[in-house]
């Protein structure tokens, strides 16, 4: 085939892979928006967004006169910014010490053994961490409690913890992104270790640590499962840390079963609501990091400009800011502020295995023996209204999820990040619509997505839940985690290596398949890694699109079943199967443990051939 033809082929290929990341943002907002606007309608806007009763009627019809139920939604989204705000707290505070700790204080020699540990608490399912919420958590907090421990302080430690990896991870990328230089003048000019960690190293990565709480906001804000387990999830402001409350996604997932027309038609206009509490917090972090970046980067430039200005308010304007410059030093030199974020840090470091070693070990303490006395639970054939229960079908039903799903996001994904890093011009309106895209997709609650997914590729392929249904909803969460990593991995490849290959005289499609991918290909595997994590962990978009029953085993992708995350819940939930369900988390642990050692050697063996070892 004729070289310009393959370029040209290519190009075709990776622009239209980023195109779909904009269409499917667009098809989300569009189906969402028609299925809801009847309802709407019919309840009226502000009356649904500001009314505080939300008792609905599952008989209401839209062409009914009146409604006999209230669709009110006000108080479950002054929980859900409760909630969100909590686990910020807890998550964001923990994670950026624990990534300070491990990016400048923890021993080289336990740096890579803490990562791994960190990245295999992102692997841990939502449901898993709900259900160690309900068998651990809820009983010791009803030790203090006037409830049963459910409230606002046990759901902001469960979804602290849980985006406390996504946090950890992007910041101590962004800090080892920081040049060495940095710290090496900090300490020329007769800083100390610490000094120049808190006082050069992590201001400078402040962007990157801003995107990661980004990232963490959309994760607390999109979280389902686990908050339906701990909550308590009565409709009702969260007055106190120890009163029930419900969240919209609660809302969304406990009544969308048994809805009647205008329910369900208010149950998708809140996830429309969801989608645009998304899209403001990402304009308003974008905002902010995009300031953290222009401050750092036009210092030296604000330095030497002030010099130029001679005016008398000038003069006075920074005598005022040099006032208020030493009196901050004082008060930093005082309270001795770097050596108090240091033992944060190590502290942080501590608690973050800690909450690996409660989550991980309760469960395997409490499951594994009654796995190993059941094996029917893992190997048994399944048999209709049998009072002994097998998770097999369920274990097929996840890894079918995940080839087919990884099958679709992978090539989308990174033929979209190659189209951003190699082909795009970096200013281009286009490469801003783009990335506008992945971060809404990134934010976008993973109950909206099943709702979506039932809205359209439910309704497209039979009428009811099927794997394929729900493997398609799952790929399109995948794009925003594997473009983003692809990207920065792309980013990461040296440009020489790209001159070097145009100077052999390779074309640029070539080159891209020949130098560039294979230089990246540790971070791609990394964003695999975590994909497979986000489909396994993932409960809430497969409720509605491939069912939440465990049956016979799969024959097709058009079959339905429940994932095992999905058959945790329903374990877990009914009350009947609390040993089952103990040992289904255990299955579902060891699954990611695995899959995160397997990525591990791969990753390592990768890296060991690019730097040119045999080993």
């Amino acid at each position: 085939m004729n070289t310009k033809l393959k370029e040209k082929i290519g190009k075709i290929f990776f622009g239209t892979s980023a195109v779909i990341c904009i269409i499917a943002v667009v098809a989300i907002f569009v189906f969402m928006l028609i299925k809801s606007i009847p309802a709407l309608n019919k309840i009226g806007f502000f009356q649904f967004v500001t009314g505080e009763v939300w008792a609905p009627d599952r008989l209401d019809k839209l062409d009914a006169p009146t409604l006999a139920g209230s669709y009110g939604i006000f108080k479950m989204i002054v929980s859900t910014l409760a909630a969100t705000v909590g686990a910020l707290l807890v998550g964001g505070s923990l994670g950026y010490f624990t990534a300070v700790f491990i990016a400048f204080y923890c021993p080289k020699k336990l740096k890579k053994i803490f990562s791994s540990v960190i990245n295999l608490l992102a692997g841990i399912p939502s449901v898993v961490y709900g259900f160690f919420g309900i068998v651990f958590l809820l009983p010791l907090l009803a030790k203090i409690a006037p409830n049963n421990g459910s409230g606002l302080l046990a759901t902001s430690l469960i979804l602290g913890i849980m985006i406390m990896p996504t946090i950890v991870s992007l910041s101590v990328t962004s800090f080892d992104a920081v040049p060495r230089n940095f710290y090496e003048g900090a300490l020329a000019i007769g800083a100390t270790h610490t000094q120049a960690v808190f006082g050069v190293m992590t201001r400078a990565a402040r962007s990157g640590v801003t995107a990661s709480l980004v990232l963490g906001i959309g994760r607390a804000l999109g979280e389902t499962m686990a908050v339906v387990m701990v909550a308590g999830n009565s409709v009702a402001y969260p007055q106190s840390l120890f009163n029930s409350f419900r969240v919209m996604t609660a809302n969304i997932v406990m009544e969308m079963g048994y809805a009647g027309e205008v329910q369900q038609g208010a149950l998708v206009a809140t996830g429309v609501i969801l989608l645009f509490f998304v899209m403001l917090v990402n304009v308003v972090f974008s905002i902010i990091s995009k300031k953290a970046v222009s401050k750092i980067s036009s210092q030296q430039s604000k330095k030497s400009e002030k010099k130029t200005k001679t005016s008398v308010a000038n003069s006075k304007m920074r005598k005022i800011a040099a006032t208020l410059q030493d009196a901050r030093q004082r008060v930093r030199y005082l309270l001795n502020t770097p050596n108090i974020g240091k033992v944060a840090s190590i502290g942080a470091g501590v608690l973050s295995a800690v909450a690996l070693v409660l989550v991980i070990g309760f469960i395997l303490v409490k499951g594994t023996p009654f796995l190993i006395q059941n094996p029917h639970l893992l190997i048994g054939k399944y048999q209709f209204d049998s009072e002994q229960v097998t998770i097999l079908p369920s274990i097929v039903t996840t890894l079918m999820t995940v080839f087919l799903s990884l099958i679709i996001a992978i090539p989308i994904g990174i033929g979209t990040a190659i189209f951003l890093n190699e082909y795009a011009p970096k200013k281009s309106w286009l490469v801003k619509v783009i990335k506008g895209a992945i971060d809404i997709l990134n934010g976008v609650p993973s109950i909206v997505y099943g709702l979506f997914g039932m809205i359209t590729f439910v309704a497209l392929i039979k009428g009811t839940g099927s794997i394929l249904a729900g493997s398609l909803t799952v790929s399109i969460m995948l794009l925003p985690t594997i473009v983003r990593s692809t990207q920065e991995s792309l980013k990461s490849v040296e440009g020489g290596l790209r001159e070097g290959s145009f100077a052999l005289g390779a074309g640029k499609l070539r080159t891209i398949f020949s130098v560039v991918l294979p230089s990246a290909m540790p971070g791609i595997v990394s964003a695999i890694i975590l994909s497979m994590g986000r489909v396994i962990s993932e409960s809430a978009p497969f409720i509605y699109t491939m069912g939440s029953v465990i049956s016979a085993m799969p024959n097709s992708y058009l079959d339905s079943n429940a994932t095992l995350a999905v058959a945790l819940y329903r374990l877990s939930g009914e009350g009947w199967y609390v040993n089952e369900a103990y040992a289904t988390a255990v299955v579902l642990i060891i699954v990611v443990l695995v899959l995160n050692l397997f990525a591990e050697l791969i990753a390592g063996r990768l890296n060991r051939r690019l730097k040119g070892e045999k080993r």
